[in-house]
């Protein structure tokens, strides 16, 4: 599975960080740095996110992890991108049910709110948990296919 990870400035550090342990964990072995590569204060979340999105909207299968000051901004930009359904989930439960029940595609995590080891068990399990399929979740999830086509449900 590929895997797309970006920052923003106030999550640089811990994407980082985030990247080293998914190599060292042997789990996911293709893991995609997005930027940013250098540390800029001027490393606005959307340009990002959408780097992340982009790439996980054209790589069917794939996922995409984004780190910023709160976990939101980077969620709201991701989620202007087709067939992208970017959740900010900062606890293991939420990330949990996020995969089972809205096949979540892109995590969005605080590096202000979060230790190294929260994001990585967050991460962890949301990687690990595959979509329910049941078909209430499967209506729900055309449904948002059909808001992005500008359909009135």
């Amino acid at each position: 599975m590929k895997i797309f990870v970006s920052s923003d400035h106030a999550g640089f550090i811990k994407k980082n960080e985030l990247i080293e342990k998914l190599e060292k964990s042997k789990k996911h072995n293709e893991i995609y740095d997005m930027g940013p590569y250098l540390l800029d204060p001027n490393d606005d979340y959307p340009l990002y996110a959408s780097k992340v999105a982009i790439a996980v909207s054209e790589n069917h299968g794939s996922l995409g992890v984004l780190v910023c000051k709160s976990g939101e901004g980077m969620a709201i930009a991701a989620n202007k991108i087709k067939g992208i359904r970017a959740v900010s989930a900062n606890n293991e439960s939420l990330a949990k049910l996020s995969r089972q029940d809205n096949d979540s595609n892109i995590l969005s995590l605080s590096a202000k709110e979060l230790s190294d080891k929260e994001i990585f068990d967050i991460v962890s399990i949301w990687l690990s948990t595959p979509f329910s399929g049941l078909a209430r979740h499967k209506r729900r999830i055309e449904e948002i296919s059909q808001l992005e086509e500008g359909k009135m449900l």
